[in-house]
């Protein structure tokens, strides 16, 4: 989990300034990929309260690029992906949402940018996909990521 924490905040912190640079499309194609080595993912996010709405938005345009994608391995991704958004916020005002991806695709990229750009090739889209993404993020509380040790819905 802590190795995990890292590469998102690592990449986090290489991806932003060469977005606000106008390097989009070549850095996110140019980042490293995403993947989670388990079979059951979650994936812990705190949105702004006030763009709640846009981040949905931008989910929504992710499930658009996953399920339009020719890939495979996109599709299943968009099958087994959830969000779930908290119920209250959180101490500092901020809304928690996490995305439940089970089963986890292996090998897939679940980079939110890089499925975005796959999916939208217009740069100006792209730009403004990005844009609405990295002014609804407030926190990535990382991820927990591991293997089904019991299924109660089965004997």
């Amino acid at each position: 989990m802590r190795r995990l924490s890292g590469f998102l905040l690592a990449g986090a912190i290489m991806l932003l300034p060469a977005f606000s640079q106008g390097h989009d499309v070549v850095r996110a194609q140019a980042a490293p990929a995403f993947t989670f080595d388990g079979e059951v993912a979650l994936w812990t996010l705190a949105i702004k309260p006030d763009q709640t709405a846009a981040f949905e938005t931008v989910m929504a345009k992710v499930r658009e690029a996953l399920l339009k994608s020719e890939k495979p391995e996109r599709k299943a991704q968009a099958a087994g992906w959830k969000v779930v958004k908290d119920v209250a916020p959180l101490k500092d005002g901020n809304i928690r949402y996490t995305h439940i991806i089970n089963p986890v695709v292996k090998g897939a990229d679940y980079t939110i940018v890089a499925i975005l750009y796959e999916g939208f090739t217009d740069p100006a889209e792209q730009r403004a996909l990005y844009e609405q993404y990295r002014n609804a993020f407030a926190t990535n509380y990382g991820a927990s990521v591991g293997s089904v040790v019991m299924d109660l819905s089965k004997p």
